[in-house]
């Protein structure tokens, strides 16, 4: 797989070892809720779920699959749709 190309869809993620990192601030923090909730209908959904640490209104995700032990399509899937909800949601890059 072409991790820098896939990267390159994603530009908002970057790249940590066999990981990739994107953080967001939300409005406040009943919406970083909201985020988190509506990452996890959709994590459910396609079989892969993100580390999502949130501080206040600032949430950290991480992306691998875990059961591959490096980067798979799986997470440049999942960032995009990281990536939609948070921008619906008002969230800006931290």
């Amino acid at each position: 797989m072409d991790i820098d190309g896939k990267l390159a869809s994603v530009p908002a993620w970057r790249r940590d070892g066999e990981v990739i990192k994107r953080s967001v601030t939300a409005p406040d923090f009943p919406t970083a809720i909201r985020i988190v909730d509506e990452i996890a209908v959709k994590a459910e959904e396609l079989d892969h779920h993100p580390d999502i640490d949130i501080r206040w209104r600032t949430l950290h995700f991480a992306l691998t699959t875990h059961s591959a032990g490096r980067l798979t399509d799986r997470d440049f899937t999942l960032a995009a749709v990281i990536d939609e909800i948070v921008a619906k949601h008002g969230a800006v890059p931290q």
